[in-house]
């Protein structure tokens, strides 16, 4: 099992039908003040603790939370419960409102975000014991800072594999902490900006960083992406999509195909496209955790985006 740990949110998607640099008068930014009259608006269940555990549930591995919500969140539960989430380790706290995000995506893909953390600020409340039992894997998603600070040190404590992946909470956290907890990971994984505030943090370029964790991930968006370890690095082409409806949430299921795809045996190449093609089902959706797909339909997709047949074994497990 991999245990899935960040927030449980509510997501407020809304699609800005321009272009974000076009508003933006560089030698006014010091009082920046803007306001754009959006396209559309979707509510959606999200948090990066739902999103790795409803991708990898839909890759058939068997996923786990470990979460702090709001008693808003009752409903959000039992739908991941139905689909094979493993709810054991997951708190909704009385008097608390789950973690809402408000991202604004312009017809670049650029992204504006503001979040509301709520009961995600009282993650730190929870350790691995408060989960379910035989965890492979802890994805550590960005989450209260306490709260992703004890997971790595009982994790490490531990000999379970980590990922590494503070993303938005980057600015929150401490120059220490990002050090100490690339220490020791499985995996260290960002996008290209948050890599390199990862590397400055840590004062550290990639082989440094190499020096802590086993894998280093960079995802480039619509280039794909790279996957780094000692031996060298392997560039991941992007799936191609059928149509491009959001991003929100391509990253996490990126992080669960390439779990996935890494724990049942793939070597790194294979893994990655598992990965690139679990996020092009995301972008494909408004919404992070709207897409579906059968094992047919994944496994046919990925020979047709590749040229290659996803290996057998990535269905079975040992």
């Amino acid at each position: 099992m991999v245990l899935c740990t960040g927030s449980i949110a509510y997501d407020y998607i809304l699609t800005f039908k321009g272009r974000f640099k076009d508003h933006i008068l560089l030698d006014k930014t010091h009082i920046l003040n803007l306001s754009f009259l959006v396209d559309d608006l979707q509510k959606r269940k999200g948090g990066v603790a739902g999103n790795y555990a409803y991708n990898l549930a839909l890759l058939g591995y068997p996923s786990g939370i470990l979460a702090t919500a709001g008693h808003d969140a009752t409903e959000y539960r039992d739908w991941l419960a139905a689909r094979g989430v493993d709810c054991r380790g997951l708190r909704l706290l009385d008097g608390e409102m789950s973690a809402t995000g408000f991202t604004t995506t312009d017809m670049d893909d650029n992204q504006l975000t503001g979040y509301y953390g709520g009961a995600m600020w009282k993650a730190a409340m929870l350790g691995l014991d408060d989960g379910p039992p035989d965890v492979e894997a802890v994805i550590i998603g960005p989450n209260d800072p306490g709260a992703m600070k004890r997971l790595v040190g009982e994790c490490r404590d531990r000999g379970v594999r980590f990922v590494f992946d503070p993303a938005h909470q980057m600015p929150m956290m401490k120059a220490e902490d990002v050090m100490d907890s690339a220490n020791g990971a499985w995996m260290v994984i960002g996008n290209d900006y948050e890599l390199e505030l990862i590397q400055q943090r840590c004062q550290r370029d990639i082989d440094g960083l190499l020096e802590l964790a086993q894998i280093v991930v960079t995802t480039l968006g619509r280039h794909g992406s790279r996957i780094t370890t000692l031996e060298g690095s392997v560039d991941i082409p992007a799936a191609p999509a059928v149509r491009e409806a959001d991003p929100t949430g391509a990253g996490d299921a990126y992080r669960s195909g390439l779990v996935a795809g890494l724990l049942r045996g793939l070597d790194l190449e294979a893994a990655g496209r598992v990965a690139s093609l679990a996020a092009t089902y995301a972008v494909e959706h408004v919404g992070t955790i709207e897409h579906n797909y059968t094992r047919a339909e994944f496994s046919e997709r990925y020979r047709e985006s590749f040229g290659a047949a996803l290996p057998d074994r990535f269905w079975v497990r040992d």
